[in-house]
């Protein structure tokens, strides 16, 4: 006698049929495919380079731009506005020292008159040391004035003894030097070192002309310790 066992039932596809493939459908299991990747996702990623490329070129261009820009603004403000110039010597001291560096203005004397006691920088005057190109000095004559260095060490305008305020007490003005009258557009100049400046005194016409100003020294810029309005 046997018993009877009912036999299991089973639930999946029709007899003989594979099941389905698990995971990619690359016959693997769940998971990134060939690569190891997404290949949408690697196809996206290559996008960036191109991008890149032209985000470079683009600043490459907006550099050169602004250098050009800076170069000719420079270019500019030398040829028309203000210049910076480098003192050689001791003519001027103390009012200027050996190596201090100095802004100049070249549109002082576009927009007033040449003042007396200014300090200017001009080019100098024929049969004066060739290696030298400019000069900087103190306005002391102006046009149609009677200047004359007397006896006494002082300089006298018209008559009157000029009041130097600029200079240091005891400073004189040797050799003196007989009365001259400056020539109209013209002006006669001197160091604020009397004692070893070539200046007027010296020049062979004695005095530099107004289209020879190269402007008005108004800034002292170097050494940061005496950086000054002048």
């Amino acid at each position: 006698m046997t018993d009877d066992v009912e036999a299991p039932t089973v639930v999946g596809t029709p007899s003989g049929t594979a099941p389905p493939p698990s995971g990619n459908g690359y016959g693997g299991t769940d998971g990134p495919g060939p690569g190891g990747g997404d290949p949408d996702a690697a196809a996206a990623g290559d996008a960036p380079a191109p991008r890149a490329k032209r985000n470079s070129k683009r600043a490459f261009i907006e550099w050169g731009i602004l250098i050009v820009v800076a170069i000719v603004i420079a270019i500019v403000i030398k040829t028309f506005l203000f210049q910076a110039f480098y003192i050689p010597s001791e003519s001027m001291t103390p009012t200027l020292q050996k190596d201090d560096r100095v802004l100049v203005n070249k549109l002082s004397y576009d927009m007033h008159a040449v003042h007396r006691g200014d300090i200017v920088v001009f080019k100098a005057p024929p049969n004066i040391d060739p290696s030298v190109k400019d000069l900087v000095k103190r306005v002391i004559g102006l046009p149609g004035e009677t200047i004359e260095a007397r006896g006494d060490g002082r300089v006298y305008i018209n008559g009157t003894a000029l009041d130097e305020r600029w200079l240091p007490a005891g400073v004189r003005t040797d050799p003196g030097f007989t009365p001259i009258k400056v020539p109209p557009d013209s002006y006669y100049v001197l160091g604020d070192n009397r004692q070893n400046s070539k200046d007027s005194r010296y020049f062979p016409s004695h005095f530099i002309r107004k289209k020879d100003i190269v402007g008005r020294v108004f800034v002292r810029i170097w050494p940061l310790n005496r950086l000054g309005i002048l």
